[in-house]
């Protein structure tokens, strides 16, 4: 039987075997999560001062990265035509939507994070995982 529940959601797409795929895609990528909680805690910033924040991230990846963020609507870039010129970064509206889920995960964090230390450490000292 054609478009039952059962043929959309075993199709061969990632995304219908795990709908949150596209969403972590997106959100969960080595840079992202770090300068949408940076433009979310600290409000519009220049370049300069986001990668200040960042601390580790190098230019070229922040570029790259905030290229990427406005492309998907989540970051929005200001060009002031100014000499020199100034540009600024802040979270869109739509980025500002994700503020429950990273808070949801920080919580999670915060309450789970140390028996994840824990069976780590515990697995890596069974000699049977060697």
């Amino acid at each position: 039987m054609a478009g039952t529940k059962q043929e959309t959601t075993t199709g061969s797409e990632p995304e219908f075997a795990c709908p949150v795929s596209p969403v972590v895609d997106i959100v969960f990528s080595r840079w992202t999560t770090p300068v949408l909680w940076a433009l979310h805690a600290y409000g519009r910033q220049r370049f300069v001062e986001l990668e200040r924040r960042i601390g580790t991230i190098t230019p070229k990846v922040l570029t790259q990265r905030l290229r990427q963020l406005e492309r998907d609507g989540l970051v929005v870039r200001t060009y002031h035509p100014e000499v020199p010129p100034r540009v600024e970064y802040e979270i869109s509206e739509l980025g500002l939507s994700l503020a429950p889920l990273f808070a949801r995960l920080s919580e999670w964090g915060a309450a789970h994070l140390d028996r994840v230390e824990e069976a780590r450490r515990a697995y890596d000292a069974d000699p049977a995982r060697r």
